[in-house]
């Protein structure tokens, strides 16, 4: 009972709490100007992590007598207040990517010292692999990658919290009765951000901002590491990157595209999957509506691994089409759209 009430309590504070968030972003002037590859065309306050973190944390601290705690608890809590408060200041001042990654540094570094890290894997014929001296390096690359894959995918309205909150609930039933305590977390976390996407969907009165996608990235990574990757099979490996797969898989597509055309890694484009098909003629909604369809198919695929530790196909047909949609030279000409559907 209190894993859903957890989810409950936490989607009402966020109802609540995110009108509080847009007011506050109007008044400090913390508001996401149109312009470039942006594609809404008036200021929109940002802000809307902060509300969703109060939303979670609030909740957490209501719940957690049941369940109790511990170092790790510590670690996710101080980790995620170093990325919101990072978030926060990059909302308001654009930080370069090297102030950025030197913050999300700190907060990793939070993270490993309260023991949050990957030990092993298990791979398929070869059984559980001691990473050793590896163990830093590999904790670092999940989480500051999962970290900003979230954080890339946040180009829609709604796009980035409802593909968490997918995240979320898979981690949950993945957990579930196994380890309570990600359970938990994660239930929470999917009731903050459902509590807060009235708001942010199309056509979104408030966006999360770097401070809300960064810290649902950090903290979906997190769980991921407390839960999926501590099962002694061979998903150690696949199912992690399966819950996340939609933005992981965008990320890598563009850092493929970047490189293959020459620029900068770190160098915003309008390639994104997003953009894509709002080009091709989808509406917001639409295209929201069809990644969170996306998300949820790496969902069901890492359920069915995780389960059947043989479905290897159920993942490849998305991927094809991600490569697909990523790398085609498409003849149609790109359109600017509203965030306003028709």
């Amino acid at each position: 009972m209190p894993h859903i009430l957890v989810g409950v309590t936490s989607c009402l504070f966020a109802l609540i709490l995110t009108p509080f968030a847009l007011r506050l972003a109007c008044r400090i002037g913390a508001l996401d100007k149109p312009g470039g590859r942006k594609i809404h065309k008036e200021p929109k306050p940002l802000l809307g992590g902060l509300a969703v973190f109060l939303a979670f944390w609030l909740s957490v601290a209501i719940f957690l007598p049941f369940l109790g705690g511990g170092r790790e608890l510590l670690g996710l809590f101080f980790g995620t207040t170093i990325i919101l408060v990072l978030g926060i200041v990059d909302d308001l001042k654009r930080l370069s990517y090297k102030i950025k990654f030197a913050g999300q540094a700190l907060a990793v570094l939070v993270v490993l010292l309260f023991n949050i890290r990957i030990q092993f894997l298990n791979l398929p014929f070869q059984g559980t692999i001691f990473l050793g001296a590896f163990v830093i390096p590999l904790t670092v690359l999940w989480l500051v990658g999962v970290t900003n894959a979230v954080n890339l995918i946040d180009g829609v309205d709604g796009l980035a919290s409802g593909v968490a909150a997918i995240n979320a609930v898979v981690i949950a039933y993945l957990t579930w009765g196994e380890i309570p305590l990600v359970t938990f977390m994660a239930l929470a976390l999917a009731g903050a951000v459902l509590g807060f996407l009235p708001y942010n969907f199309s056509p979104a009165k408030i966006f999360l901002g770097d401070a809300g996608s960064l810290f649902l990235g950090f903290t979906l990574a997190v769980l991921a590491i407390m839960g999926l990757t501590k099962q002694v099979t061979f998903t150690t490996l696949l199912v992690p990157v399966l819950v996340l797969g939609l933005p992981i898989a965008d990320t890598l597509f563009a850092i493929l595209r970047r490189l293959k055309n020459k620029k900068p890694v770190f160098q915003a484009d309008r390639g994104h999957l997003h953009h894509k098909l709002l080009d091709w003629g989808l509406s917001t909604r639409q295209t929201v509506l069809l990644l969170y369809l996306s998300s949820g198919y790496f969902g069901l695929s890492a359920i069915l691994v995780d389960r059947l530790e043989s479905f290897y196909w159920a993942f490849l047909p998305l991927l094809a089409g991600f490569v697909l949609l990523n790398f085609r030279q498409d003849s149609r000409p790109q359109t600017q759209r509203n965030t306003l559907d028709r």
